[in-house]
């Protein structure tokens, strides 16, 4: 059976929830870097339609959707974290 989640992946399509606040640019920033440093193709989008964000059942901001995955939410994320998500998924 394939999965999606664990063959190769070429392009990580990425979705920062939220209102467009200091935390989910600087959140866009911090996955931007760290994809070019290594590498990694992203397509990122910044999302903040409401109906958008309840879809994810996010309440809190910024939350990180990797390749329709909710990978976190209510914080930025640490650089180590988003190096994980971006190992894992690629």
């Amino acid at each position: 059976m394939n999965d999606p989640f664990c063959e190769s992946v070429k392009m990580l399509y990425i979705k920062i929830l939220g209102n467009g606040c200091t935390k989910c640019t600087s959140t866009a920033a911090l996955i931007t870097t760290i994809a070019t440093n290594r590498g990694i193709s992203i397509n990122l989008i910044m999302e903040s339609n409401p109906e958008v964000m309840m879809d994810y059942r996010v309440v809190s901001s910024p939350a990180v959707v990797i390749n329709e995955r909710l990978m976190h939410w209510g914080s930025t994320p640490q650089p180590y974290m988003v190096e994980s998500w971006l190992n894992i998924l690629r």
